[in-house]
């Protein structure tokens, strides 16, 4: 137990710094980007002493070094700061944001979990036959794909050729669940790579396991090949199926830019597109902590879970 909490000691410290370290970084690369909020505002001919007067009423001709460290002491206090351009809280961009991400978020997980380990352990059950072979060249193929070819040829195909859904989510605003058939191209596309990778590393981990000394012993028990799969070999390939879990929750949660880009969702992708198109720094820099801390906590997570389903192996995440 006192292991245990020490590890859990050290990967909040370390995620700890990484959120700052992304924080940091992201302030830095905003700041490098011509022009600022002031511009943004101004209009397509701006006037040098109207940006000069909106940059004094923004603060923003203070220095760098200032204007972050009054953010991050607000920050301290549960303040993610306030918008440049339109004076409204972080937080409420956040909030607006985070309901139709975490509608595709969660839809994706709720499919990518039974198809990634259904196909992985059929796959692992036909070593080297027909349907390992079909399922692997399947997956590969897919996987090769980019997001946004697969996304364009998903509206050539099922929205503009046999108008059987919507190319987009225009006109839906934040209602998404009111309108199923709008959710059905985008979660395709966000669920076709995580499937590939996920059902693959458990293809492979349940391969390693059923090849292990201890899965050979419990088949010389006399124990049934079903009990030896899913009872000794399955909680082997847990593990890093846990890790890649996380990994995919979080590019989920983080904002999947292209996919919402691609089909007008208004989640946190589209809002860290605007963000950076006006120059709010504030807004960027909330977005920052915010996927910074969802990566530090469901990493964490991840590697407890897979300390707990494989203690002798370690945790790689």
């Amino acid at each position: 137990m006192s292991g245990l909490r020490s590890f859990v000691a050290r990967r909040l410290l370390l995620g700890a710094v990484q959120t700052v370290a992304v924080v940091l970084l992201v302030f830095a690369l905003t700041e490098a980007l011509p022009g600022d909020a002031a511009v943004a505002l101004a209009g397509d001919q701006p006037d040098p002493a109207r940006i000069e007067a909106i940059r004094e009423a923004m603060h923003l001709d203070r220095p760098a070094y200032e204007r972050l460290a009054d953010w991050a002491t607000g920050l301290l206090h549960g303040d993610l700061g306030t918008s440049l351009t339109s004076g409204r809280p972080v937080s409420q961009y956040i909030a607006d944001g985070f309901g139709p991400t975490l509608l595709l978020a969660a839809l994706t997980i709720a499919l990518l979990v039974p198809a990634g380990f259904g196909l992985g352990v059929l796959a692992a059950r036909h070593e080297g036959g027909l349907v390992d072979r079909l399922i692997s060249s399947a997956t590969l193929a897919v996987y090769a794909v980019p997001e946004f070819a697969l996304g364009v040829l998903l509206v050539t195909v099922l929205a503009l050729k046999l108008g059987w859904l919507p190319p987009t989510a225009v006109g839906y605003g934040t209602d998404l669940l009111g309108h199923p058939a709008a959710l059905v191209l985008p979660v395709l596309v966000l669920l076709a790579r995580p499937v590939c990778s996920l059902s693959r590393l458990v293809r492979a981990g349940m391969i390693d396991a059923l090849a292990s000394p201890y899965a050979a012993q419990a088949r010389r028990y006399g124990i049934s090949g079903a009990r030896v799969r899913y009872t000794h070999a399955l909680p082997n390939a847990l593990a890093p199926a846990a890790q890649q879990l996380a990994r995919t929750i979080d590019w989920l949660l983080s904002g999947v830019i292209v996919v919402e880009a691609l089909y007008v969702i208004p989640g946190l992708g589209t809002v860290l597109l605007g963000a950076v198109a006006e120059r709010d720094i504030p807004v960027v820099q909330g977005l920052a902590v915010v996927f910074g801390v969802l990566t530090v906590v469901l990493n964490l997570g991840a590697d407890l879970v897979a300390h707990r389903l494989a203690p002798r192996a370690g945790v790689a995440a």
